[in-house]
């Protein structure tokens, strides 16, 4: 496998296209772009950072339209995923906007998510999550996830760690973008290292949803 050398501006540009012109047609005659500009650079990407994070999933480009209204048939980003427990862990992606990284969890089993509230309701387990989470957003990270909007059952509404109670999935997003980096084997680096940045979040998940 080739060493990781960035992501080329085609891989980008097929994205743009992609969007604009979803069809069967368009990636039959386009698909040795997302071979080569795309698939091919993800993998050595996931490859170089195996060692350290483990195996990557590097999910398929078509959508699943089984029982959607968007008939649309490819996806217009590129995402891998390294799992360290059900649906928690690291992630990458490029789309048109550029690469992001990210890490956290995605959806929790009945089980998980009750046991994932247990430990955020627990003072010292929760009050360690709510550090993670408060000192990412202070260094510029995106905290989200799919939340309830009221309580949920069994929890105070003024409960201390409140807001994070609510997280039915919770995540940190690093938006790279679309920068010079991106085209380099630098970007490497960048994703390393964030990913790093996100191990004690994701570890403090895993221990409920390994």
């Amino acid at each position: 496998m080739s060493e990781f050398a960035g992501f080329p501006v085609a891989a980008l540009d097929f994205y743009d296209d992609l969007e604009l012109d979803n069809t069967r047609s368009f990636w039959e005659a386009h698909k040795h772009v997302y071979a080569e500009a795309v698939r091919a650079p993800m993998e050595a990407l996931c490859a170089a950072l195996a060692p350290e994070f483990g195996t990557a999933k590097i999910f398929r480009p078509y959508r699943d339209v089984r029982f959607r209204k968007d008939k649309t048939p490819y996806k217009t980003h590129q995402g891998a995923f390294v799992a360290v427990g059900a649906s928690t862990g690291w992630y990458v992606q490029i789309s048109p906007r550029g690469v992001t990284t990210e890490g956290g969890f995605y959806r929790a089993t009945p089980e998980h998510l009750a046991r994932i509230r247990s430990a955020i309701d627990e003072p010292r387990t929760g009050t360690e999550l709510e550090q993670i989470v408060a000192a990412l957003r202070s260094e510029g990270w995106e905290v989200g996830g799919d939340r309830l909007k009221t309580s949920p059952r069994g929890y105070d509404a003024d409960h201390p760690r409140i807001d994070l109670l609510r997280h039915r999935s919770l995540s940190a997003v690093h938006d790279i973008g679309f920068g010079p980096v991106v085209h380099t084997g630098e970007l490497l680096d960048v994703v390393r290292a964030d990913w790093a940045r996100l191990r004690p979040l994701v570890e403090w998940v895993a221990r409920y949803t390994d």
